[in-house]
């Protein structure tokens, strides 16, 4: 398998220009070292760049006037902290320009800053996200919401994939079933093999109600189906380590352990409890599915927070963004943490890369 010479060139949407995405932006991409392995064209407003960059300036910022913008002016006033149809508008439009020019080839992937849901709905867009406004415009029916975090004090990757994600929790016990399942694990395990480089993956899969129904004492939909479903699966895929349904109370108790390293000693005053540098004993799995949003994002977002990335997988391109939103409260004040967009533009640069290489063996 040969390198294939080519440096990923990646789409960075702006995301509401009310937000903190233009900050996070000009953050990210004045860090060398997140740019050395792709090429980056940002998607947006240069004026929002340039007020942002004159308001926020100095070392810690890119400057506008050094970075490839592909300038989509506003078509309204907008204000910032303060989104508005105005801004949820060009947030749309941005991403849309970004998917058209993906699928066109002058992009390998695209990066997107945080949007407001409640704004796009105001501008006339009712979209769930914008995972969803990637699917339909890349003719995409099976998709999923994987949220990828690498560890800073152990180094150890955490992959989650949502089987369900932005519907009312009453709904999901009628949305899951096994053909639903089947697609999620399938891309998954696709993901994990083409974009990761596992051949072999080992896979945890939660249970739906506590103690994953505790026999049908606690909800019957594990001895209804989800049980039946996972010997399937399994005896479908002997390359595969599948394991499930596991109890959600305790299905993160490893995942903890190998993120912070080895914590699980009598607290001791005289110590903190993380240290960076710790040590993984044990890999518990390649990948999580949790059965719906909460069930895997309070894990992902109480261990991950800074380190998290979404990424939308069975798209024919790379997607990442922040696992964060717009953060109207502090925008324009200088103090977001742009960590999360510098790990998924990182990442976004490793996958494509990835996917690169392959198409080129």
């Amino acid at each position: 398998m040969a390198n294939s010479g080519k440096i990923p060139h990646l789409a960075v949407t702006l995301g509401d220009p009310a937000g903190i995405g233009p900050e996070i932006i000009l953050k990210a991409l004045a860090d060398t070292a997140i740019t050395a392995n792709c090429k980056v064209t940002v998607i947006g407003s240069s004026q929002v760049l340039n007020d942002t960059f004159k308001q926020l300036g100095g070392e810690k910022l890119a400057n506008p006037a050094t970075l490839s913008i592909l300038d989509l002016p506003l078509e309204g006033k907008i204000t910032v902290g303060r989104g508005n149809e105005a801004s949820g508008g060009a947030s749309f439009g941005y991403l849309k320009k970004a998917i058209a020019l993906t699928l066109k080839g002058q992009f390998q992937g695209i990066v997107t800053a945080p949007i407001a849901k409640s704004l796009w709905k105001k501008a006339g867009y009712d979209y769930p996200g914008q995972t969803e406004v990637l699917a339909q415009d890349c003719g995409v029916e099976k998709y999923g919401m994987l949220f990828v975090g690498r560890s800073p004090y152990t180094g150890w990757t955490l992959r989650t994939l949502l089987a369900t994600t932005h519907i009312p929790l009453a709904q999901v016990p009628t949305a899951l079933n096994p053909e639903l399942m089947t697609v999620k694990l399938d891309l998954l395990v696709e993901c994990l093999k083409r974009d990761f480089g596992i051949k072999q993956p080992k896979i945890w899969i939660a249970g739906l109600n506590p103690h994953s129904g505790e026999q049908g004492q606690l909800g019957r939909e594990e001895q209804d189906w989800l049980n039946s479903w996972l010997e399937t699966e399994q005896k479908k895929r002997p390359e595969i380590n599948i394991i499930g349904p596991i109890p959600p109370d305790t299905m993160w108790v490893k995942p903890g352990q190998a993120w912070y390293g080895s914590i699980l000693t009598p607290p001791n005053p005289s110590k903190p409890p993380l240290t960076k540098g710790g040590s993984v004993q044990e890999n518990p799995a390649d990948g999580f599915i949790a059965l719906y949003h909460d069930q895997g994002l309070i894990p992902v977002k109480l261990m991950a927070f800074e380190q998290a990335i979404n990424t939308t997988i069975g798209l024919p391109f790379i997607r990442t963004s922040p696992d964060h939103g717009t953060a109207f409260d502090i925008a324009g004040k200088g103090i977001a943490n742009a960590n999360s967009m510098k790990q998924a533009i990182k990442l976004a640069a490793e996958l494509t890369q990835q996917r690169l290489t392959i198409e080129n063996c």
